[in-house]
């Protein structure tokens, strides 16, 4: 095996085993925090020495969390929650959860009531970001924030630790923004199974860590020649786009995954952190500088225009839709998202992503019938 199998087989394996990565951590007397999607201040715990750990649920038929989430909470905050109840993520520290929909708000109800060893820390994102205080409120709600998880945890975040741990986090979300790119020059190697377990690995793994790994994996596919892709090439875009059955299918329709906007992906690596003096007035104007996004506001919708644009700059003939099932925000963003796509005279399809279930079928009968057009 090569040095680049090794180094992406390395990274699936990570992504598809996060207990076991945590007990690992555990083992070395390591404390771990839950950081629940998206766009949680993971740099504060990094500062602060601890281990950020995404939680973001998977392939389960809630059994428990229903007694404290009705069937129309999304099935990734479903999924975690019963993940929680059940054990899964036990031995972590805290878990924090951002405000940034109704759901999130009854679930963190639920959470409380129904996982009693794991205690959480949430705080709210200003929607508002043009009114002349919202990056003051965020800024305090980051100082609060931190406050809470140095009780729970017992661990102090400090400012100029902070500033390090920006400039680590920086250093990450350009490596991973180049990968995308690099990828594209080699998708017979890089197929959507392989590229998602990149991207999904990161939220796993501290990212000085992954920073490394994933600059050896582009090391060494720049010594490959170029590929020349003759099959169909796909933006995607939504919560999530797993599991690997469902990534599957793509593969086996010969479709490749040129671009993305998963939260869980490339959507959370693409801001920057800004430059300037105070680390927590950085954060915050992180959260400022983001768009097109089902959970940022904007006054004008940019979203579809972005991957439309994205789908020109990559080559796509298509955007694919990975609808969260049950998910408000993206629901309301899909109807836009394909109306832009339409006038720019690309294709959509939009799959239904729902973790309590095992059947891609109707996904499986649109990617076909899109692999057979001419």
């Amino acid at each position: 095996m090569n040095t680049l199998d090794m180094a992406l087989q390395r990274l699936q394996e990570i992504a598809a085993n996060p207990r076991k990565i945590l007990d690992g951590y555990l083992a070395q007397g390591k404390k771990v925090v839950g950081c629940f999607p998206i766009y949680v201040p993971e740099e504060l715990v990094h500062a602060a020495g601890m281990i950020p750990m995404g939680l973001w649920g998977g392939q389960v038929t809630p059994t428990i969390a229903a007694k404290y989430n009705p069937i129309s909470t999304c099935s990734v905050m479903r999924s975690c929650l019963e993940f929680g109840i059940t054990g899964k993520y036990r031995g972590i520290s805290c878990a924090i959860m951002p405000m940034l929909c109704d759901t999130f708000r009854g679930m963190s109800a639920g959470w409380r009531a129904g996982v009693k060893d794991i205690q959480l820390a949430a705080f709210i994102h200003p929607q508002n970001r043009n009114d002349t205080y919202a990056q003051y409120f965020l800024t305090a709600e980051y100082r609060a924030l931190a406050a809470r998880v140095e009780k729970l945890t017992g661990e102090k975040v400090e400012d100029d630790k902070l500033s390090a741990s920006i400039e680590v986090y920086n250093l990450h979300s350009k490596t991973m923004m180049n990968f995308t790119q690099v990828a594209n020059d080699h998708l017979d190697v890089v197929n959507p199974i392989i590229r998602h377990a990149v991207m999904k690995s990161a939220v796993f793994m501290p990212k000085e860590e992954h920073t490394i790994a994933v600059q050896e994996i582009i090391g060494e596919l720049n010594k490959l020649p170029k590929h020349d892709w003759k099959g169909k090439k796909v933006i995607l875009s939504g919560i999530t786009a797993e599991p690997n059955e469902f990534l599957r299918i793509f593969v086996e329709n010969n479709i490749a995954v040129v671009g993305d906007d998963i939260a869980q992906e490339s959507r959370q690596y693409r801001t920057l952190i800004p430059d300037g003096a105070n680390p927590w007035e950085r954060l915050s104007g992180q959260w400022m500088n983001r768009w097109g996004c089902s959970t940022v506001h904007e006054k004008q919708f940019s979203r579809g225009k972005m991957l439309v644009d994205m789908a020109k700059d990559s080559g796509a003939s298509c955007v694919v839709i990975c609808l969260m099932r049950f998910c408000d925000v993206e629901e309301y963003d899909s109807a836009l998202i394909i109306k832009d796509v339409k006038e720019a005279g690309l294709y959509s399809l939009c799959l239904e992503i729902d973790q309590s279930t095992q059947n891609n079928e109707q996904s499986r009968t649109k990617l076909q019938s899109f692999a057979e057009l001419e």
